[in-house]
């Protein structure tokens, strides 16, 4: 979940680190009002989760109140990456020294929380780590001790920063990796971070979002979050959360059912190995089997899927349970496009052995033969042998 800017600086500030004086308007007496009592220059700047607003032309200064709402004006009636502008953020202009970047990211390479920092702030962060990459500190953080001062000031150690305000940025490091991981994030970042001439280390921007997986635990943050700040979602993404199921809709047309995100994961790298495409990501490990129908009809709705691939392995989870649930969906819904399995682990047998007596339909030995069969099947688009109880190709 992606929060907007006015709701991740409500996090910074709740942990300590400094942010504007500002106020959310959405028309443009609101704005005027908001400008009127910070009595200074400001700055609008139109709220959607997306980056690179400037470069939209959605960030915009204003020297009085009226204009300010002029600016407003003309926010509120911008499409920006295709989010509609509902609300502008109406904020007092900092005395900029210098600029920084600072952000705490989960990083695949580390398996961890990953910090980052860059004297060239207010850049594109990817085009400075392109261009100059020795600029941009990386430092891995031991997620069971978190990152301490010292660590922190070893981080801007080394840099151009002016010794007196070292202390004060490694302290901002640290409290952004604490705003990282009690708000449960997967990125925590502010770009810049800028050092004001009174010495001052401030947060003019935010850009945070929240691990999908962690909203039971961040309830207040949710709550406080309007749609615009959630992730686009397709309808059919939508009905899997509020099922509870994790689906994320793809571009292909092989209809996908696995068992654990791995094994998920696994199987969409081998159907584009052999030139398929997969309509989605859909694992229903765990408890989620016992959803096997609404999980089946959220796939079949895609008008796109030509083929079904089921492919369970299981360990602890018992393959014939996974089976049995797939089997009685398959028997409601009775699908008009080809099935194909590939079943292996706990409870093989019973599980191989459900599926050719209910559905008709033979499993296949080898995962990558399911795989080739499921994407010729697409490929080609056959027709469903209308005698079988659902579609089924027969290895």
């Amino acid at each position: 979940m992606k929060l907007l800017e006015h709701h991740g600086k409500q996090l910074l500030e709740r942990g300590g680190l400094r942010v504007p004086v500002s106020g959310v308007a959405s028309s443009a007496e609101e704005a005027r009002d908001v400008a009127s009592r910070i009595g200074s220059r400001v700055v609008v700047k139109a709220q959607v989760p997306t980056g690179k607003r400037g470069k939209s032309g959605a960030v915009l200064f204003a020297d009085s109140a009226d204009e300010a709402a002029e600016v407003a004006e003309r926010l509120l009636a911008l499409s920006v990456d295709g989010y509609p502008v509902h609300e502008v953020l109406v904020e007092e202009c900092a005395d900029i020294e210098r600029e920084l970047y600072a952000a705490v990211l989960n990083d695949p390479v580390s398996k961890g929380p990953l910090v980052l920092f860059s004297t060239s702030g207010g850049m594109d962060i990817e085009e400075v780590n392109r261009a100059t990459p020795e600029l941009v500190r990386r430092h891995p953080v031991d997620i069971t001790r978190g990152l301490d001062a010292e660590e922190a000031l070893e981080v801007v150690a080394g840099t151009d920063l002016p010794d007196a305000a070292r202390g004060a940025v490694a302290d901002a490091l640290v409290r952004l990796y604490g705003v990282y991981r009690d708000s449960d994030a997967d990125l925590a970042e502010v770009n810049p971070l800028v050092l004001t001439r009174a010495g001052d280390v401030v947060a003019l921007d935010a850009k945070i979002s929240i691990d999908p997986g962690s909203e039971p635990r961040q309830e207040a943050v949710v709550a406080a979050a309007p749609e615009s700040a959630q992730e686009q979602l397709t309808e059919l993404e939508r009905r899997g959360r509020e099922l509870g199921l994790q689906l994320i809709e793809l571009d292909g047309d092989v209809g996908v059912l696995a068992n654990g995100a791995g094994l998920t994961m696994t199987t969409l790298d081998v159907v584009h190995h052999y030139g398929g495409r997969a309509a989605n990501f859909l694992e229903i490990g765990g408890d989620a089997y016992t959803k096997a129908t609404p999980a089946l009809s959220l796939v079949l709705d895609n008008p796109r899927v030509k083929s079904l691939l089921v492919n369970f392995c299981g360990a602890f989870a018992r393959t014939d349970v996974m089976a049995e649930g797939v089997v009685a969906a398959l028997e409601e819904l009775r699908p008009d496009v080809p099935v194909f399995f590939t079943i292996h682990g706990t409870g093989e047998e019973e599980a191989v052995r459900l599926v050719r007596e209910r559905l008709g339909v033979e499993p296949y030995d080898l995962m990558d033969d399911a795989v080739r069969a499921a994407v010729a099947a697409a490929a080609s688009a056959a027709p469903a042998p209308s005698t079988a109880p659902v579609s089924a190709e027969v290895r």
